[in-house]
Parts: C-alpha cells; structure tokens; sequence
C-alpha cells in the first residue's frame, strides 16, 4: 500500500523560507502526478502546486506564483517544496498528494494517496 509522509515544516517570520519534503513507498513513484495541497483554518483544502510525472510539466495557484517551487526526484522516490517569502497568508496544513495512475492530478477529486500534513506557521 502507498504511503507518502511530509516533512519540513514549522515556524518562520514573514519573508522567511521553508522546504518542504514528501516521501513515498510502496508505490511506482513515476506512475503518478505528485501536488502539494494546503489547508488555512476554517478554509478548503486547495492545490498549490503540481508536478507531472516526469517532472516536465509544473502548476502554480495564482498567489504562490514566483515564490514557491516543485520538484521530484524519481529516483529518491520524492517530491519538494521550495516556499520563499513567506507571509502570514500561507500559514496552513500541507499536504502531499498524488493524482491517480498515469493520470493529471488537476483537482483534489483526482487524486488516490495521500499524506498525513506538515504545519506552516508564517508569524512574527
């Protein structure tokens, strides 16, 4: 069964920089889209960023544009996330994903494993 466990998260001050890490097992890593999902207190859980299987093709939401980067390494079964200045507004639970085999991951329905999450705390 496939399993994808995050890590890197934590506090940090507005402007600061996190990277988040998302390993998987028990599954063929290449076979699937990855994406990072968040969710803010109180607010729906909504893709940030995505990743084809062959690290081709990237997606950004619109209000991490410029500041956050994905990246795999299908060797090292693992997928990152390079978030730069950072503000409070980023501040949620996020979550790796990936989208169902040799599918796009483009929605939270289109996805099949998911992680457990890794809080993000943007505050001064």
């Amino acid at each position: 069964q496939g399993q994808l466990v995050e890590s890197g998260g934590g506090s940090v001050q507005p402007g600061g920089s996190l990277r988040l890490s998302c390993a998987a097992s028990g599954l063929t890593f290449s076979y699937y889209d990855v994406g990072w999902f968040r969710q803010a207190p109180g607010k729906d859980r909504v893709l940030v960023a995505s990743i084809s299987r062959s690290g081709e093709r990237t997606y950004y939401q619109d209000s991490v544009k410029g500041r956050f980067t994905i990246s795999r390494n299908n060797v090292a079964n693992t997928v990152a996330l390079q978030m730069n200045s950072l503000n409070p507004e980023d501040t949620a639970i996020y979550y790796c994903a990936t989208g169902r085999i040799f599918r796009p991951l483009t929605s939270i329905q289109a996805t099949d494993y998911w992680g457990k999450g890794t809080l993000v705390t943007v505050s001064s």
